[in-house]
This record gives structure tokens, sequence and C-alpha cells, in this order.
């Protein structure tokens, strides 16, 4: 993505199922879990940019024993700092001790069965250690302790704040991760006190009771009565202080989880071959977590996927398939693929099927797997040109003809090369903006002056400012006579608010290509009169409210949209002709068939809640608000 932007969590949860000897006596280590967790968050560092943490949990503690270990980190190496500070701790560990897992647990932190990690990507607030998953709600009773790290976002914060009030709380903030945290921690105290009540009678000591609370807490009927009103996308991790864990995905399967389990361990995490990886695991052997469902691993080892709300229609995000996940995930990767080789006709009768003439390459580095399919889709079309080129010489075939014809190639280079950013303390900020913008670079002497067509793959082009300032100008050094840039997704119209960064709708190109088109033509007061219409909006109940503003790019066809892109990101001056071919939505449906969440494209949300926030982000372009729209 030439565009920076901001995006999903990464969280990973981990139960040993067998004590701590046997992963010593097995791999040689006490620290099994805790070196898997680094594995796991290493191969998930994709996902988080501004922090990291990790939580333990000893099962069965003697009370006055610390059993709870956190550690957290917003530092710029985020990852590397967080476990040199977990590591550190075993500096003043004999050689005795450490080959004495007995001791080490008894001893050390981190040597818990119950681990859970955490990589941040923080799309609003300020960047300080309290924003760092995991977050914890301490109390004095174990089975009170709560545990959470997520990778979500709720569109109904206010709600779910104002009725924490009206049950007597006083939260420290109105934020989602606190919010959250609160509810959940509301119901699990009122679970504890229902089963301390249910068992007080039977004449037991409270240490019996918390015994039978460890084995009896029902953590389905918990999940079931905090998360009754929650809109939004995620994928919560949590761990009881005694033991329970749980990974839980949202009703519309938004935001990805899967799982794995066998006789050593049971492990969630939000991407497939991070689990695959760590534990040499086949892919058929990580389960993707059911919408609506939570992994429930309870302090005694069983564990069960178990509903928690009423699954409903399927919309998972596509742009995890786009970009936010890494490609080495069988299905992404050929998902990619399809999106890039389903470019190669459009592309071609972009350029009349000039195959000597046009160059293809990409922007790196995510678009890459995309590119592959594009040569492939590229191949194919040539075969066919090749096949009705020989077939149209009819008698007149002869071996120059057809070898002429065979010879020809589609010509594919590494055009655009990423060097490192630039880091520069210069004041001006004409000047800075020149250095910074030196991050691509191109490979000289492959393109013919003024006679080649350059054509760049992206993934996908959000506000667009990359290409104007940085990777147009520069490809156009090669002197092309044309320059076409190529997006594996679809125009990028509306904010996104589970999860992903792209809450202001007036930083997307796309809309401003449609302001453009709506002032050219004569038509801007639609935009007064949607205005209105959102402002009105704002009465009804969330249920009734639709996004007022699709009806804008309605009047409009698409290409008109990407020519008027094609103009808004063509820097001044630009001697080369320049178009914009977008991915289609039926495209991207078409290469993606599972992952069918494509409100940023489309408009459609799949809760309530975001057809509110798209019409609170026009509201904000239209009363000219900096701010996000949840």
């Amino acid at each position: 993505m030439s565009d920076s932007i901001q995006h999903e969590c990464g969280i990973a949860i981990i139960r040993l199922r067998k004590p701590i000897e046997y992963y010593h006596k097995k791999y040689g280590t006490a620290f099994y879990g805790i070196q898997k967790m680094q594995l796991l968050m290493q191969k998930m560092r994709n996902r988080g940019q501004d922090g990291a943490g990790i939580a333990t949990i000893k099962l069965n503690p003697q009370p006055g024993t610390r059993y709870i270990s956190r550690k957290r980190s917003n530092a710029p190496n985020y990852l590397a700092d967080l476990f040199e500070m977990v590591w550190s701790r075993l500096n003043a560990v004999t050689p005795e001790q450490l080959n004495d897992p007995v001791w080490l647990r008894a001893n050390m932190p981190y040597t818990g069965e119950v681990l859970m990690g955490h990589l941040r990507y923080g799309t609003h607030g300020d960047n300080s250690i309290e924003r760092v998953h995991p977050f914890h709600r301490q109390n004095n009773w174990i089975n009170r302790n709560l545990l959470l790290a997520g990778n979500f976002n709720m569109t109904n914060v206010d709600e779910l704040f104002q009725e924490l009030v009206e049950l007597g709380q006083y939260p420290k903030e109105k934020s989602d991760t606190v919010t959250v945290l609160e509810k959940i921690g509301h119901f699990l105290d009122d679970e504890v006190q229902r089963l301390h009540t249910w068992f007080k009678p039977e004449g037991m000591t409270n240490q019996a009771i918390n015994q039978l609370i460890f084995e009896n807490l029902d953590v389905q009927r918990l999940l079931r009565r905090a998360c009754k009103k929650f809109d939004g996308g995620y994928v919560l991790g949590g761990m009881i202080g005694h033991g329970d864990a749980f990974l839980m995905r949202d009703p519309n399967g938004i935001r990805p989880a899967y799982w794995y389990a066998d006789d050593e361990v049971i492990v969630g995490a939000s991407e497939r071959p991070a689990i695959q990886s760590v534990f040499n695991v086949s892919y058929k052997d990580v389960r993707e977590l059911k919408p609506g469902h939570a992994l429930i691993i309870k302090y005694n080892d069983k564990y069960e996927e178990l509903p928690f709300t009423e699954p409903r229609e399927l919309k998972a995000c596509s742009f995890e398939r786009i970009y936010f996940s890494r490609g080495n995930d069988r299905e992404i990767y050929q998902e990619r693929k399809k999106l890039g080789e389903q470019l190669a006709h459009p592309v071609l009768e972009s350029v009349n099927f000039d195959f000597k003439n046009s160059v293809f390459s990409f922007i790196p580095n995510t678009a890459e797997a995309a590119f592959y399919g594009l040569m492939e889709g590229l191949d194919k079309e040539l075969d066919k040109w090749k096949h009705e080129q020989i077939m149209g010489l009819k008698g007149k075939i002869t071996p120059e003809k057809v070898a002429q014809i065979l010879a020809v190639h589609t010509r594919n280079e590494k055009l655009v090369h990423k060097d490192d950013k630039q880091r520069t303390f210069i004041a001006d900020k004409k000047v800075r903006n020149n250095m910074v913008n030196h991050v691509y670079d191109v490979t000289y002497g492959i393109c013919q002056d003024d006679k080649d067509t350059l054509v760049l793959l992206d993934d996908s082009i959000v506000r667009g400012t990359t290409l104007r300032d940085s990777i147009v100008s520069i490809t156009a050094r090669l002197r092309p006579k044309r320059i076409i840039i190529l997006s594996s997704a679809p125009q990028i119209r509306f904010p996104d608010c589970y999860g992903i960064d792209m809450s202001k709708m007036k930083d997307f190109v796309a809309f401003q290509a449609l302001v453009e088109l709506l002032r050219e033509s004569g038509q801007e007061k639609m935009l007064q009169e949607t205005y209105e219409r959102c402002k009105r909006s704002e009465m009804l109940p969330v249920e009734a409210v639709q996004n007022e503003v699709i009806q804008l790019y309605d009047l409009f066809e698409y290409t008109q949209i990407s020519k008027k892109i094609a103009e808004i990101v063509k820097p001044a001056g630009l001697k080369p002709q320049l178009d914009i071919i977008f991915q289609t939505l039926d495209g991207l449906h078409e290469a993606c068939p599972g992952n069918t969440g494509d409100w940023y494209f489309s408009g459609r949300y799949p809760t309530p809640g975001g057809n509110r926030v798209a019409n609170r982000a026009f509201m904000n372009f239209v009363e000219n608000r900096d701010e996000r729209a949840y």
C-alpha cells in the first residue's frame, strides 16, 4: 500500500496443557510457553506498530504469591524491548535453577500455564503505555481478576459507557477498551457473586466455595450477558485470574481469529499462518473461530467453541485479504493473485494490447502477490492474442511470421524500489516534504523514452498523496509516454469503524473526486441536501439509520470517479498521461468469496452503527470538523 494507514491489532492466547516439567523434559526449557508467545507475536508483527504486551497466569497459586505477570512496551522497537524486559529477569538465575522447572515456576514470572499477547495499532488516542494491552482489572478475589486484550472498535461506545454509569460505576475514561473491560468485568463480578450466593447456604468455607466457582463459572453465560449490545468488529481475548480464558469473535466475523489444539497446547491467534509456523502444524488443523462464538478454555483444561450471541450474515473484512494479513496464508496468497489477474484484461484494453511498448511493475512491497497474479493474467491474454494472430494469417502462414508472433512477450520489470524513510530535522515544510518523499526510487534504463507505457500495480489507494508526491513524480523521470496505476482494491469511499484508521471521509481521494464532480456538474447543492438528511437521521433509532452518502456516488459512473482521481493525484507539470484503473466490487467478491465485508468500498455496513458513522463522517466534512466519526 503506497498510503500508510493504521489498522487492526494482533492477539494471541496460549494454554499449556501439561505441567511445566513436561516441556522442560521434552523441549529442554521451562519457558516453552513464553518462547512460543514471543514467536507468535513476531510472526504477527505486521499487525502492530504502537506497542506490545503480554500477560501470564499461574494455575492453582498459593495465597500470598504472585500468579499474574504482565509487561508492556511502547518503545519504538516494542517487541525487542518487551521481551528484553522479560528475559532480563533470568540474568540472576543460576544454571542449576535454570534446569529446575519446579523452582522456576515457583519463583520466576512468565512461567504460567495461561498466556496472552497483544500487538497494538492505535486508531485514536495517545501512544502512552496506559493504552497498550493487555488491560488488567484488578481484584483481591482471584476469580474477579480480568485481563483483556483485543482487536476491535465499537461504534456505540457512548451507549455502552452510559450503561456502566447507570449500573453505578465511575469508569476512569470513555474509551472502547476501558468500556469493554468494565462491561465484561461487571458481569464477571455478578456471575461470581451469583455462584457464591448459591453455594454459601451449604455451609462451606469461602475457600471451598472458591474452588466450586473455578469449576462452575459459566464463561459462555458471562459473555452472552456482557456482549449483548456490542456494535462493532471485534476479536477479544480474556483471562480470568484463576485460569479460565476465552477468545471471542463478533457475530459478523468482521475481525479474523483462528485456533488450534492438541494434547500439549491450545492456541488462538489473529493469523492462521502464525499458528502453523510456530507450532509446525498443517493448514487443515487450524480452525477459524466461527462468528458469534467464543473459544472457552476452562482452568481444568477443558475447552469448547460455543456461541455467545446469534451469528449474523458473514461480513469478514475484505481488506484483510487485500492488504492487512500476512500473505503467507494459502488462501490469502491465492486471493491476492486473483485480484491481480482480474486486472489483466482491463489494462490490456486500455493500452490496445500493445505488449511491445508496455512495461508492467508493482509498487513495493505489499502488492507483490497481486503482481504475480497480474503476470499470469497477462500471459493468458497474450496466449489468446497469439492464437488470434496466427489464425488470422490463414493461408499466408510462414515460419518467419509465426516466429515473429511467438516472440512477443510481456515486459515485467522491477521498476520501483522502496528505500528507507528519509529522516530530516529541517524546519521548512516544503524542503522537509521533498526529502521525505524520496522513499521510493526507480530502475533507470528500462523504459523507452516517450514511447513506453508504464503500468504500476498498487494494492489500494486511500488518500493518493504518496502517488502524487512521490511515486508518479519519480517514475516520470523514466520519461514514459503514459503511466497507468492499477489498484487491486476498489475505490475506498467510506470510513471504517471496526478497527482500521480510516475514519475521516474528507481524506479519501475517491470522496474528493466525488465532491469535484458534483461541483463541476452543477450538483453541489446535493451536498447540503445530503447533510440535512444525515442530520435528521441523528434523531432516529440506530436500527433505522441508512447510509445517506451512497446516493451521491450513484450519480456518477465508476470510471468517471476513477478519471477524476487520476486528475487529483497528477502532479503539476507532469508530462506523461496518467490513468488509474480500479478493481471492481464484483471482481473483489469473485477473488475473495469468503470475505464479503466491503463497507469502505460499497457503504454497506454490517452493523447499524456503521451507517451512523458514515453519516457523521459526512457531516464532519460539511462542518469542516477534523475529527473521528466515532
